[in-house]
C-alpha cells in the first residue's frame, strides 16, 4: 500500500485553480469548521501564528475527513523542523523567506528520503505512515510530497527563475505583504509598484512550468491573479474573517442601542 495520495499536487500539476483560506487560529475546532466551508485547501500558519508541533497535528487531526487539503508553513526551512512537520503528516508545504536558488535545492533535500535527499527516516513512529501500518510508505512518500517555496523580498525577486526551475519544487508563492515592505511599501501591498512586480513574477514562475500562488484577501485582485494564471490563491483569512464578522455584527446592534436610546439590558 503506497503512501496517500496528494490532491491538491495533482490539482497543480494539471493547472486546475485551487481557491484556498489562511488559517491562523491555532486552534482545532476552527480549522474543522473552515474545514466544512469548501475551500480546496487550508494553509496552517506556523510563522505568525501560535503554532507548534502537537498543535499542528492537532489541525491535520480535525482536518483528516475533511474536502479541503492541509498545507503547513513552517516558521522557517530547517531540515529538523521539515522533518517533524512530515511526520505529523502534511504533505505539501509552503516555505517562507526563500531567496536562492541553493536554498531551494537544500529545501528539495529536505523533504524526500535518502538516496535523493536528507529527511530523517522515522516515520514508523509517526502519523505520516499511519504508524507504520502503510507498508511502503518510505518508498513511496516522495512522490506525494509536494513542495511550494514562497519569494518575498527583492533579493528573492533577483533570484526567482533559479529558485522556480528548481527540479523538485512544485510551486512558487509570492508574499505581497513583506515583498512591499522590502519595496519601501510597508504595508501597501497594493501600491502599483507592489502590483507590478507582483504580476511579472506570477508570469515568470509559470514561464518555467510551475504553479504561482498568492494570497490577498482583495476579491478584485484575487480575481485578477486568477486570470493571470495563478493556480493556488487564498481569498482571506480566519482571523480576518472573525474580526470583521463580529466587528460589523456589535456596530450594528450599537448604532440600533444609539437610535433608540436604550442603555442596558432589554
Amino acid at each position: 500500500m503506497p503512501a496517500p495520495r496528494n490532491p491538491f499536487k495533482q490539482a497543480l500539476s494539471e493547472k486546475r485553480p485551487q481557491i484556498g483560506l489562511w488559517l491562523a487560529l491555532a486552534n482545532p475546532y476552527t480549522a474543522e469548521v473552515c474545514g466544512g466551508a469548501g475551500f480546496d485547501w487550508l494553509l496552517l500558519d506556523a510563522e505568525h501564528a501560535p503554532n507548534d508541533v502537537p498543535l499542528l497535528a492537532a489541525q491535520l487531526q480535525a482536518l483528516a475527513g475533511s474536502p479541503s487539503h492541509a498545507i503547513v508553513r513552517p516558521p522557517a526551512g530547517e531540515t529538523w523542523m521539515i522533518k517533524q512537520i512530515l511526520d505529523i503528516g502534511a504533505q505539501t508545504l509552503l516555505v517562507p523567506m526563500v531567496e536562492s536558488a541553493e536554498q531551494a535545492r537544500a529545501l528539495v533535500r529536505a523533504v524526500r528520503y535518502p538516496p535523493h535527499g536528507v529527511r530523517g527516516v522515522g516515520a514508523a513512529l509517526a502519523r505520516a505512515s499511519a504508524f507504520n501500518r502503510i507498508p511502503d510508505y518510505l518508498q513511496t512518500a516522495n512522490d506525494e510530497i509536494c513542495l511550494l517555496l514562497q519569494i518575498e523580498s527583492r533579493t528573492g525577486l533577483g533570484a526567482l527563475d533559479e529558485i522556480a526551475a528548481t527540479d523538485g519544487v512544485d510551486g512558487v508563492f509570492i508574499g505581497p505583504a513583506d515583498l512591499a515592505a522590502d519595496m519601501g511599501f510597508l504595508g501597501k501591498p497594493g501600491a502599483p509598484e507592489v502590483q507590478a512586480a507582483v504580476e511579472t513574477a506570477l508570469k515568470r514562475i509559470q514561464s518555467h512550468g510551475k504553479a504561482a500562488g498568492i494570497l490577498t484577501s482583495d476579491q478584485a485582485l484575487a480575481r485578477r491573479y486568477l486570470e493571470l494564471g495563478a493556480t493556488f490563491v487564498a481569498v482571506g483569512n480566519d482571523v480576518g474573517l472573525l474580526v470583521g464578522a463580529t466587528s460589523r455584527l456589535a456596530a450594528e446592534f450599537t448604532n440600533t442601542k444609539a437610535e433608540t436610546g436604550a442603555s442596558g439590558p432589554y
